[in-house]
């Protein structure tokens, strides 16, 4: 089992930790073999607030041994963070599952 070394109280989404550091969030635990990264490419005004409307998503590998163009497993771009988080969700759920 890899070692959890995210702090309590921590801000999770679906039981995950997301560490948000300017325009990109991080989702994931980093002692686990894959995290999400979430990078805001793009806002649009809403009210009095500003929205993101353009995300990429990237599944990266932990292995500090990879190059770093080589531990992006998967990645897309969606329109807005909602659908952006829940892509991130389900495919990190599904590679930390897989056997590989």
């Amino acid at each position: 089992m890899e070692k959890k070394i995210t702090k309590p109280g921590a801000l999770t989404f679906k039981g995950r930790p997301l560490v948000r550091c300017d325009k990109t969030i991080y989702y994931g635990d980093m002692g686990d073999k894959y995290v999400a990264m979430l990078q805001i490419l793009g806002e649009a005004p809403f009210k009095d607030t500003m929205l993101p409307n353009k995300v990429s998503v990237q599944i990266w590998s932990t292995d500090d041994e990879l190059r770093p163009r080589d531990r992006i497993v998967k990645k897309t771009e969606k329109n807005n963070l909602f659908d952006a988080l829940n892509i991130a969700s389900i495919w990190l759920e599904r590679q930390l599952s897989s056997k590989s």
